[in-house]
């Protein structure tokens, strides 16, 4: 059984030009069963609009920490009733701010805010995810709890081949359904 019946899904899209994966991710949870709210920061809107994540699930993407939900305060509302976050892509930049606690936008204060099991799937490019700096930021979010899912090796966006690549849409699903079921 791999259904996500009655799981809510915050699905945080950050600036990486492997944003356009999300949206088939989204689609995969819904199939699936999951209600799927979409968080998007600043970067990530850079690749994708909010607009094709509210037309894909059905509820409102969100991009502002000061954004209310019904008079509601929206890191703390999604924190409460997320299931888990999946964060897909992760870009570098994420990862850094997370590792430090940072809570700059809705993305990284809902992550910092939740209880629920947060996956990170990162995507960049080769050099920026063997850096030690961003290897560092991944031990430390292990540390955390952080489930961290891929990257890839493959082909890159900028025609480069190597290890950076955002994990398949479908391999990120069934590690997602593995622990949620």
């Amino acid at each position: 059984m791999d259904s996500l019946e009655g799981k809510h899904i915050v699905l945080g899209v950050s600036g990486s030009v492997a944003a356009f994966k999300a949206a088939e991710i989204a689609r995969s949870l819904m199939a699936k069963g999951a209600t799927v709210t979409a968080v998007l920061t600043a970067g990530a809107q850079r690749f994708i609009t909010p607009l094709t994540f509210t037309a894909l699930t059905g509820r409102a993407s969100l991009t502002d920490s000061f954004q209310l939900m019904d008079g509601r305060i929206p890191h703390l509302e999604l924190a409460k009733s997320a299931s888990a976050v999946l964060v897909a892509p992760a870009s570098a930049n994420l990862l850094s701010r997370l590792a430090i606690g940072g809570a700059g936008d809705l993305l990284s204060t809902l992550c910092l805010a939740t209880c629920a099991p947060v996956f990170l799937a990162p995507a960049m490019h080769e050099p920026m995810w063997t850096h030690s700096a961003t290897q560092k930021n991944i031990k430390t979010l292990k540390g955390f709890g952080y489930k961290v899912l891929g990257p890839e090796s493959g082909g890159l966006a900028s025609g480069d081949k190597g290890l950076g690549r955002l994990m398949e849409p479908e391999n990120i699903l069934a590690e997602l359904v593995r622990v949620l079921i």
